[in-house]
């Protein structure tokens, strides 16, 4: 059986989440994955009653849903909180806005989300970390002996009891490894592992679109972390083979710029080989949904949703239960 194609709603965010479901089941997909933003899926409601009117939703249009996910205000756990913040967290996430007292305010909402994850009846939460040491990623002035450390063990502190939460509560966690995040390559994610002394409920919501633009070998990623693969984006990205004058960093240009090294694609149209992706999901054992994040900053979004379903019903197959070349023996055969 072929794995189910959703969509996640988070770049959606400006519909309401009853027009963005008609939406997606004529895009051709077969589920959602649902924001924690907007109206589609608000914690701070999430009681009972909430979460049955959300399935009954799904369910009047035939869709299912198996994660949700909580970027935005998983970012502020672990970051260093600026005015940034303000315009993507809730206003009693952010309130005055005093660092440590957001980070607070977000790792309670976290904890939260478990629980309403399982009232909503998923069990795998995505979502990012941030990270109190992104802004020493590139080392000049040189960083101090043990600050790198203390990051992680930043993150492990404040991740490492939203993760029992989760636990509790039978609620997998899955950071998409990426930019900002404590975890931004395979070293950082074995490093943030080792740090949360390789907690059972914290994995990973595998993208491969951040990884093979940094250089990172993204079909090694699933096999590394094989028992860690929580949740799987479907999203694509393009990378030149020539020089450009902004490279990975970016160069403070905005998304769709020609003149950039890297850019976010609907799926199919970048270089990120899902035929390999597929091919390591079956090998390590996913059965979860494939979902795609549609970016594309040149393409209509609906033109681009519906062609990414598509692309991932084709691209997605099931793996085999045989050996295929068993048959030639005279006993294998009828």
């Amino acid at each position: 059986m072929s794995r189910a194609v959703t969509l996640f709603t988070g770049q959606w965010a400006d519909l309401p989440l009853d027009t963005m479901v008609k939406k997606a089941k004529e895009f051709g997909y077969d589920g959602v994955e649902l924001a924690c933003w907007g109206d589609h899926f608000e914690v701070d409601k999430a009681d009972s009653a909430y979460c049955s009117s959300k399935r009954e939703l799904l369910e009047s249009h035939g869709m299912k849903c198996f994660a949700i996910s909580t970027h935005l205000v998983g970012q502020a756990v672990c970051d260093n909180i600026d005015e940034r913040h303000k315009q993507i967290l809730p206003d009693y996430i952010y309130g005055d806005g005093e660092p440590e007292s957001v980070r607070r305010r977000a790792a309670e909402e976290i904890k939260k989300t478990a629980k309403a994850a399982k009232e909503f009846g998923v069990n795998v939460v995505n979502g990012f970390t941030g990270s109190s040491i992104w802004h020493l990623l590139y080392s000049f002035p040189p960083n101090m002996p043990g600050q790198i450390d203390a990051g992680f063990k930043d993150f492990a502190d404040r991740w490492g009891p939203i993760m029992d939460v989760f636990k509790e509560n039978g609620i997998k966690f899955g950071l998409e490894v990426h930019p900002t995040e404590i975890a931004f390559d395979i070293a950082s994610a074995e490093r943030a592992l080792e740090a949360i002394d390789h907690h059972p409920s914290f994995g990973f919501n595998y993208d491969p679109s951040h990884l093979g633009y940094q250089g990172v070998d993204y079909v090694k990623f699933i096999y590394k972390f094989a028992d860690r693969i929580n949740h799987v984006h479907m999203k694509d990205a393009f990378w030149h083979d020539h020089l450009c004058d902004a490279g990975v960093f970016g160069g403070h240009t905005d998304f769709h710029k020609s003149n950039r090294y890297w850019d976010f694609k609907s799926v199919g149209r970048g270089k990120v080989n899902f035929e390999l992706i597929i091919r390591a999901l079956n090998d390590v054992g996913y059965t979860g949904p494939l979902s795609v994040e549609w970016e594309d900053g040149g393409m209509d979004r609906e033109h681009g949703a519906k062609e990414s379903a598509e692309f991932c019903k084709r691209v997605d197959f099931p793996s085999s239960d045989i050996v295929f070349d068993e048959q030639f023996e005279k006993e294998k055969q009828s």
